[in-house]
């Protein structure tokens, strides 16, 4: 995790972005680099501030939380998404993982809570806040699981290596030195397997590779 954590905080009110950046200012580690009030403010000062971890409200109007990680994790951008919201609901949690969502943390959350959130995201795990239903997450993995095994056969040889060495926890750069191969064909081949088993992030690639191997099915 690098010295300084880049964060943008997303949310339609001014108290609830004026909060969360007091509480984050007062964090070793931690700069504030931006705040949006919506998803289509929040989508353009990612690319042009580069964090990395963003803090999304889902509910806010001209383009939704949920639209906006959607769109950046399609991008391919590598920002860590962290949903910020009071939904505790299976739909809502569903809704953001599968847009592309790393954690999910609750608007009642303490500081404390809301910290680990965002370094857990960035040692690349998903984060789901205390509130949330065990039984909701093992439900978005099943779900996970049973879509991308059926897709599981059209991956070819390399993509499968470049699945096993990610979950292994090599870089791109790691991984085309072990297959020697360009850093830019390792991003293409995990571009293209995400995509065969319908996944929107890494934090996404690696639950499901979890869930495989809990199930002994073994790339």
């Amino acid at each position: 995790m690098p010295n300084s954590v880049g964060i943008i905080i997303v949310d339609d009110h001014a108290l609830v972005r004026e909060g969360l950046k007091n509480i984050l200012k007062a964090q070793s580690g931690i700069n504030v680099l931006g705040m949006a009030e919506n998803g289509l403010e929040a989508v353009r000062l990612c690319k042009r501030l580069n964090p990395d971890v963003v803090l999304m409200d889902l509910s806010m109007p001209v383009k939704s939380g949920v639209q906006a990680i959607q769109e950046l994790a399609k991008d391919g951008v590598r920002i860590k998404l962290l949903a910020l919201t009071a939904h505790v609901d299976a739909e809502h949690v569903f809704l953001a993982l599968d847009a592309g969502a790393s954690g999910y943390v609750l608007k009642n959350s303490t500081s404390e809570e809301l910290v680990m959130a965002i370094r857990t995201v960035m040692e690349g795990k998903v984060y789901l806040a205390p509130g949330i239903s065990a039984e909701v997450a093992k439900g978005f993995l099943k779900k996970r699981y049973t879509d991308g095994c059926e897709k599981l056969d059209t991956l070819t040889n390399r993509e499968r290596e470049i699945f096993k060495n990610i979950l292994s926890g090599y870089k791109n750069r790691e991984i085309g030195d072990i297959l020697i191969i360009s850093v830019k064909t390792v991003e293409k081949h995990r571009a293209n397997l995400m995509k065969k088993l319908g996944l929107r992030s890494i934090a996404e690639l690696k639950a499901y590779g979890e869930e495989l191997a809990s199930r002994e099915i073994f790339l």
